[in-house]
């Protein structure tokens, strides 16, 4: 491993090598077994002097012995380590990995960091880039990962900076932001299953960008795969000229030095503007505890050094860059960043509001005229109520929401307090996946109990006097005689499914008040439906049940397309005559008397019965839709009386009877927590 190399000698602690810190060859290595060797001849470890235990990394020397013309990927793997060197900026690459979720983007970017030597085989585990528990256990990618990797082409050293994205329509704005930071993109496509939603959207994203695209036929080793079926399709449906398509198996390594290749070869180097003055864009960000806020970042223009003064324009705070560096794939401390580099950098920024995604990075002394235009904000198409089961959590949540936020931008909240659930937060989100990742990453990451909502959608309500009101929250919807009407949001989707499931999911969406607006075969079997629909109708299990009707064939992209006027009213639910604003929902007038009922059902089986009978209603307005009665606790007054006439008995009773009405005027019902908890599962069910 030590022919023709450098040895770096380094401190066993440290996690970073310092490439200035080198012996020559000459110098002593000291190996596990007790002896020692120099130039290649092996003395016993008796006769030498000095035995201080050292950590040893060795790196390649650039000027490795090995033949690297063509490109070769063992030549590769032994020049891995050397991802620090500098090449110029029209050998440097940067591109990012495409395609529908599960179709094999996470699994080619370990055979891609593999082949090229910046993970070594020992240190290698499938979805080596995902580093979360969560993407783990659920086998996707929540966030984009970055990794710089070093290739030989035709005899010259290119430097290739990956960027992985999710594959999940509720992630596009990671896919959006990565993107931006990239001139390529390799569109991964699986050879068995074909154009899917998200490939279609995704492809588009990357054309607003201008990005070059490589088109890549995935698990061409699969029984079921045709490559050739699902070139043509990519041809009529994308437009993309597939007769030069790589032909790849990332899970077995076929085609994977041919990708390198035509990445180099294809995708072009960014533009050379090192001597303009810094302009940085943040795509990626987090909050660690020890070094504060560390972030993601894209040279444009100029040029950055560590210990430089740095401005960000955003926020216009400036912090000194103690470290900058490089992630290949964990991070590694550079002297200086150029033009088209991507790296990382950390300035102790303790307030996370200040190195927000998007932020454009310059020199403060050599300030930028103008800052890159960032990204377009992300608009939440999902809400939800986010409380902590104990009050005392509630600084503890804000704190985590501000840290989460940094790392997921997409993420929108703001204080909300509840008569039930105490204070909390209105959180905003992309989807409802989205919404369950960033509630399981609270309570992971954060240590947190928390109680969720169920998830609606923001209506636009118009009122009489000409003002246009945004309600996400039914408790804020303006009374009856104040508002002229209430809009919805309506969203385009377009589902992608074989011919045999094409009845079942017209009937699925037409239930859901869906509006059919187009029908076409993209191949003989397989079809694409586009139909407008309430987002409100959507965010339910809608897309569980989308799966289960077409056994797990189909697939799903919808978009944002406006707000629709819609026969749309405030269900209350009152409990012992006061209503309870909580468990208010806004629903369309033909479900509501199916969504009273069983809310009325499900609170008389949870409340705890009373002294006195106490009436649930689920109501409109002042009308009573449903009702049910919870019978009141009773002392057998009538026990003592073991004969007599009847009016005894009834002068007992009725002088319980207006105890029981005396108690009621007066008495007051807590509904307990598992009760909201449990009406609040049933509202996610059945709305």
């Amino acid at each position: 491993m030590a022919t023709g190399g450098l040895l770096h000698f380094t401190n066993p602690l440290s996690s970073v090598v310092n490439p200035n810190n080198t012996y020559k060859k000459h110098q002593i290595l000291h190996n596990h077994r007790g002896s020692f060797c120099k130039n290649n001849n092996l003395f016993s470890a008796q006769n030498c002097k000095r035995r201080r235990k050292v950590r040893v990394i060795v790196c390649k020397a650039s000027g490795t012995q090995q033949s690297r013309r063509g490109g070769g990927v063992d030549a590769d793997i032994d020049v891995g380590q050397d991802r620090l060197s500098k090449v110029p900026i029209s050998n440097i690459r940067n591109f990012c990995i495409i395609a529908h979720i599960d179709h094999g983007k996470s699994t080619l970017a370990d055979k891609l960091l593999q082949a090229t030597g910046t993970v070594q085989k020992r240190e290698m585990k499938e979805q080596f880039l995902d580093n979360m528990d969560l993407e783990r256990e659920r086998g996707i990618t929540i966030k984009l990962q970055a990794a710089r990797m070093r290739y030989f082409f035709e005899d010259k050293a290119y430097c290739l900076n990956l960027i992985d994205t999710p594959g999940h329509v509720d992630f596009s704005y990671e896919v959006s932001r990565s993107l931006a930071a990239c001139e390529g993109a390799l569109l991964v496509v699986d050879a068995s299953q074909g154009v899917q939603a998200q490939t279609l959207a995704n492809v588009y994203l990357a054309l607003e960008n201008n990005l070059e695209i490589i088109p890549v036929l995935n698990k061409i080793d699969l029984p079921g795969a045709d490559p050739d079926r699902i070139a043509r399709e990519v041809e009529e449906i994308i437009g993309l000229d597939c007769s030069n398509a790589i032909r790849c198996s990332a899970k077995e390594g076929i085609g994977i030095t041919e990708i390198l290749n035509s990445i180099v070869e294809k995708i072009p180097p960014p533009q050379d503007t090192a001597e303009n003055p810094l302009r940085a864009l943040i795509f990626d960000s987090y909050y660690d505890p020890y070094r504060g806020v560390i972030a993601y970042f894209r040279v444009i223009d100029g040029r950055i050094k560590r210990g430089d003064r740095i401005y960000f324009m955003a926020s216009g705070k400036d912090y000194y860059a103690d470290e900058i560096g490089v992630l290949s794939p964990n991070q590694l401390q550079v002297d200086e960043l150029y033009a088209g580099e991507v790296g990382y950098l950390s300035a102790s920024i303790r307030s996370v509001a200040d190195a927000r995604v998007g932020d454009t990075v310059t020199n403060y002394v050599r300030k930028a005229e103008k800052s890159l235009p960032g990204y377009e904000k992300a608009t939440p198409m999902v809400f939800c109520g986010l409380f902590p089961v104990d009050a005392d959590q509630f600084p503890e949540l804000r704190d985590a929401l501000d840290k989460l936020q940094l790392n997921d931008a997409a993420l929108r909240f703001e204080p909300e307090s509840s008569s039930a659930m105490g204070f909390g937060f209105r959180c905003g989100f992309l989807g409802l996946l989205h919404m369950e990742i960033v509630q399981e990453r609270l309570e992971r990451e954060y240590n947190l109990n928390l109680i969720t909502t169920a998830p609606s959608v923001v209506y636009r309500v118009k009122c009489v006097n000409g003002d246009i009101v945004d309600c996400s929250n039914p408790s804020v919807l303006p009374e009856p005689g104040k508002r002229k009407s209430i809009e919805e949001p309506i969203v385009k989707i377009e589902m992608l499914t074989p011919k045999d499931y094409i009845g079942s999911l017209m009937e699925l969406t037409q239930d859901r008040r869906g509006e059919f607006k187009e029908m076409k075969y993209i191949t003989e079997n397989r079809a694409s439906l586009v139909y407008e629909l309430p987002l409100a109708e959507m965010v339910g299990d809608f897309f569980d049940q989308l799966k289960s009707r077409s056994k797990g064939y189909a697939s799903m992209e919808y978009s944002f397309i406006g707000y629709r006027e819609s026969d749309l009213i405030k269900l209350d639910v009152q409990i012992n005559g006061e209503k309870v604003e909580p468990l208010a929902t806004i629903v369309h007038k033909d479900k509501a008397y199916s969504i009273g009922r069983a809310l009325t059902q499900k609170l008389k089986e949870l409340i705890p019965r009373q002294m006195f009978k106490v009436p649930i209603q689920a109501c409109i307005g002042v009308k009573v839709i449903a009702s049910e009665t919870l019978s009141a606790i009773r002392k057998d007054v009538t026990a003592k009386c073991y004969g007599g006439d009847i009016t005894r008995k009834k002068k007992l009773l009725k002088k319980q009877a207006e105890g029981k009405k005396r108690m009621k005027a007066v008495g007051k019902v807590d509904v307990p927590q598992e009760a909201f908890m449990a009406v609040l599962k049933l509202e996610k069910e059945v709305l």
